[in-house]
């Protein structure tokens, strides 16, 4: 099993207050503490945006990206050299783990760098007037995305309260056929910045919930080696 993980939060996990750690960092913690004790043979590779976040696109980005690849310049390929190294890091996972706060109602905006900087034509997807009013197509598949947040208000699930304020979640799974998932895990925990019972309970909630994910990662994963075994 080959997972990206892509930590967004600007905060760690190891500040000397609890309070002032990340929570979205310490629920990708718990699912790869889960799989190292479902003794899961795994490989990782760590991307962290929040703590170093990759630069915005721009317009010499995009005029490099649509420049033929045997006609770009030395200077064309440098700019690239990121978003190159970002696809290959994304080509290469099975599992594309990402933990993120909600900031603002959305994404954090090294989170939605790192998308664009990742999302190329005829690489991530492409594109061909010839399908009509929907000429974008993905070119990567099988992946399953975990999608691990927190937020500090409360509602943002389907018939909650923020539900029409949530631009994190459905924006990602928007997205998410264009980085060749396929299946999609969630959770999120809230209440953060009431630090009352229910966030407690949403704390409790999204912990147990990480570890299921993880376990059904490790069935699924047991499963293939012992049909690859057979």
């Amino acid at each position: 099993m080959k997972i990206l993980r892509i930590d967004a939060s600007v905060r760690g996990d190891d500040n000397e207050r609890h309070s002032y750690r990340s929570i979205s960092r310490q629920l990708g913690n718990a699912l790869m503490e889960r799989l190292r004790v479902n003794e899961i043979h795994h490989e990782i590779k760590l991307r962290d945006v929040g703590k170093t976040p990759p630069a915005f696109i721009d317009e010499a980005w995009l005029a490099a990206c649509f420049t033929p690849l045997e006609k770009r310049t030395a200077e064309q390929q440098q700019t690239l050299a990121l978003s190159d190294q970002l696809f290959d890091e994304l080509a290469w996972a099975d599992v594309l783990l990402i933990t993120t706060p909600m900031y603002n109602y959305g994404m954090p905006a090294a989170l939605k760098a790192w998308i664009d900087q990742v999302s190329r034509v005829n690489k991530t997807f492409s594109f061909d007037l010839a399908r009509g009013d929907f000429p974008i197509a993905p070119l990567l598949s099988g992946k399953q995305l975990i999608l691990l947040s927190s937020t500090g208000e409360f509602g943002f699930e389907a018939g909650g309260v923020r539900e029409q304020m949530n631009h994190l979640a459905p924006h990602i799974r928007a997205l998410s056929p264009y980085l060749g998932v396929e299946q999609i895990e969630e959770v999120q925990v809230q209440y953060q910045e009431f630090d009352d019972a229910r966030h407690q309970a949403s704390l409790r909630q999204g912990f147990a919930l990480t570890v299921e994910i993880a376990d059904r990662l490790s069935n699924s994963a047991f499963s293939y080696r012992e049909k690859a075994s057979a």
